[in-house]
């Protein structure tokens, strides 16, 4: 992890990184956003506070989640 990125840091500290969020996030905003940082980790923010905190993560990490998400293993974590 960058020195200068960091858990828990603002948002808005980042500057300029592209956020995206799913096509199936819904029309309030209930969704998260993730941005690729120049170090190559990823970026995590909650849509209905974009200036909020962030969490980083490392590629590893979020190919581990992903794998899991789409095999299913998070399933019941939504009601």
């Amino acid at each position: 992890m960058d020195s200068s990125t960091y858990n828990g840091m603002p948002a808005a500290d980042l500057g300029e990184v592209s956020w995206m969020k799913s096509q199936y996030s819904n029309a309030t905003g209930e969704c998260v956003e993730l941005a690729t940082l120049p170090t190559g980790e990823i970026a995590m923010r909650n849509s209905r506070f974009p200036a909020g905190p962030v969490l980083i993560y490392t590629q590893g990490e979020i190919t581990a989640f992903l794998a899991g998400a789409k095999d299913g293993e998070f399933d019941q974590v939504v009601v």
